[in-house]
């Protein structure tokens, strides 16, 4: 007995992943074809041309494939219709019963442009890459968004396009739309955590909305980007983002992956609460406080590093009443070497994962769902190692951007700017910021109450604040205008009060909207410091002071930072030059007595008055030069 023991050979244990994994999908294969009734397999089989788009590359794939598609549609929404067909896979001859199911999707408007096909798929695979690196950071719950391919019918007249995905068996759902909507009575938290997570770890560059699709595969997403362009008419750019970010409340998900909650008004965050927090709480996903935790590999692992990116990359984390990990063949998002129809035969890496994965579960029955998501995934056409390198590198880049959502670190982040590079301006550039005024704007549009209601009013001055804490001109302007008593385009019916205004806060604004190049604020600085009027008590007249605002407006001929060119309607250039020309003459007030500059100013405008058909006026400035040239004289 003993001796029989100690001939026997221990049993491999990546032979007994590899077998494991077979039985696992040969199991799925053995659940039917819900599409089998329908006879898809009857019908005239053709030639097309499939393209496919790598995000990392930026770059399109085009290959022939088999394809039988029914006739006539069977279901449609508001934009497109869809038709039942089955692909062949490339590495199959004529074998349609194992053909895998897909729904082609036609724009039911025949006047939409083909590029309109190309750049869906795009988006769509641009949001997939999101999403692998969400689930990256190991959430409770991985997502997925649908592989998406072009489908060119090439033996039918005009080469009519299609988008292809996988067909999704069960119960269709959209968690929250590209305009704020959050679904009430299917509340979850992954969607909406992962929709804030595009925003942060982009650096605010873009986020992925839309969400809806069957549980966490998800299809048919949609981006809004900082600048509002590409991904169609449905980017609604820094508006769309500040409508989700106004109706999120942060949950326990976000928490873990350390995302900051966007700051929102006293009141706002009263009325989120109550129509978000208990809806949170039938949520059943439960984090495991292992979230975004980076694993250094060991010293096996760096010698096969790429087998230990494809392990974090996999689903493999834990479960809410779980003692140890468990592999989830549902959630696989990087597997991109294999056919999309093909059985996934096991490699020496795939053997390395299960291993290190200490095969629990292997054995676990996979749903239809699941087949096709592992098949979703690997459908791109990059080899496995290639697509492992682009998302090590996609890591990198994400981690150099990653920005919070809230102020505070807005304004830090700007702080450590302008001591890395000289001659920064404090002013413009920030998206939170320009975020934080769209809400202001929608605020004073009645976006948020109901038709007979008025608008919350601090609430609103709660994110002009916001903007111009992030150094956006528009809202330090209105800042400043409100603290001083101005009146303002943004908020026109707001006034702070005695209160609540502050001569020294709204200087200071309309000091740094000077700075920006803004005419309207270097005036009134310059006024301020000529006469007095609108200088707060900390401050002093400073004729020194005023003739170099005057100069700054005057002699700048560039936009502001805002991109506009305010004109001086009101304060003509002859006017300011004049102005500028009258303390030089007397001097005083910080200012030295210049009689010579004075008759050059006064001279200048009289040429700019000539210029303006102030004819008048012109030959008094004309005569106030030679006055003061004879000051030199004596």
């Amino acid at each position: 007995m003993s001796l029989k023991k100690k001939n026997e050979k221990p049993v491999d244990g990546k032979l007994k992943a590899k077998m494991a994994w077979r039985n696992a999908v040969m199991k799925a294969r053995a659940l039917g074809d819900p599409w089998e009734k329908f006879h898809l397999n009857e019908y005239k089989t053709e030639k097309a041309k499939r393209h496919r788009y790598n995000a990392m590359r930026q770059s399109w794939v085009v290959d022939e494939v088999m394809m039988k598609m029914e006739d006539h549609s069977f279901n449609h929404g508001a934009m497109r219709e869809c038709f039942r067909m089955k692909k062949l896979s490339n590495f199959s001859k004529d074998d349609w019963v194992r053909a895998h199911n897909y729904v082609a999707k036609r724009y039911m408007d025949e006047e939409t442009p083909r590029e309109t096909y190309f750049d869906d798929v795009k988006l769509q695979m641009d949001a997939k890459l999101w999403g692998e690196e969400y689930n990256r950071h190991n959430p409770p719950k991985k997502v997925d968004i649908f592989q998406m391919a072009v489908i060119e019918m090439v033996e039918r007249d005009g080469s009519p396009l299609f988008h292809l995905e996988h067909f999704i068996e069960g119960h269709y759902v959209k968690y929250n739309s590209n305009s704020g909507f959050v679904r009430s009575e299917a509340i979850r938290m992954t969607p909406q955590a992962f929709s804030h997570f595009t925003f942060e770890k982009s650096g605010h560059k873009l986020i992925v909305v839309d969400i809806q699709g069957v549980g966490d595969l998800y299809t048919d997403p949609q981006i809004h980007t900082s600048h509002g362009d590409d991904y169609g008419d449905g980017n609604l750019g820094t508006r769309g983002m500040a409508l989700f970010l106004h109706s999120h409340l942060c949950n326990s998900i976000c928490h873990s992956l350390s995302l900051t909650p966007f700051d929102l008004a006293p009141s706002e965050n009263e009325v989120i609460n109550k129509n978000v927090a208990n809806l949170q709480v039938s949520c059943k996903t439960v984090v495991r406080g292992t979230e975004e935790i980076v694993i250094t590999p060991t010293k096996e692992e760096k010698e096969h590093i790429l087998d230990y990116i494809r392990m974090r990359s996999i689903s493999s984390g834990y479960h809410s009443g779980d003692d140890k990990p468990r592999i989830k063949l549902t959630s696989i998002s990087s597997l991109d070497s294999q056919e999309s129809d093909d059985v996934p035969m096991m490699s020496e890496s795939e053997d390395s994962l299960i291993d290190s994965a200490r095969q629990e579960n292997r054995r676990r029955c996979l749903s239809y769902n699941s087949r096709i998501r592992f098949d979703s995934i690997s459908d791109s056409g990059t080899d496995t190692e290639t697509r492992e390198r682009e998302l090590f590198q996609f890591k990198d880049m994400v981690q150099r951007k990653a920005r919070p959502s809230h102020v505070l670190g807005e304004m830090e982040h700007r702080k450590q700017l302008e001591l890395l590079e000289e001659n920064r301006s404090k002013t413009g550039g920030s998206v939170l910021g320009q975020i934080h005024l769209d809400l202001a704007k929608y605020h004073e549009l009645n976006r948020f109450v109901k038709e007979s209601e008025t608008y919350d009013r601090e609430a609103a001055v709660f994110h002009v604040d916001q903007a111009a804490k992030c150094g956006i001109l528009e809202g330090i302007k209105t800042m400043a205008y409100l603290h001083l008593g101005l009146s303002h385009d943004i908020l026109p019916d707001v006034e702070l009060g005695v209160n609540k205004s502050d001569k020294e806060i709204g200087f200071d604004y309309m000091l740094m909207a000077a700075e920006a190049k803004d005419r309207v604020a270097m005036i009134y600085i310059s006024k301020a410091f000529e006469t007095g009027i609108g200088l707060p008590p900390s401050r002093t007249i400073d004729w020194n002071k005023a003739v170099y605002w005057l100069d700054r407006v005057v002699n700048t001929d560039t936009e502001d930072e805002e991109g506009n060119f305010d004109g001086t309607m009101d304060d003509p250039l002859y006017q300011l030059v004049a102005k500028q020309a009258a303390m030089y003459l007397t001097g005083g007030k910080g200012l030295d007595k210049d009689p010579d500059k004075s008759g050059e100013l006064f001279s200048w405008a009289a040429e700019l008055a000539t210029k303006a058909m102030k004819g008048k006026l012109a030959s008094k400035y004309y005569m106030l030069a030679e006055e003061a040239w004879a000051e030199c004289e004596e």
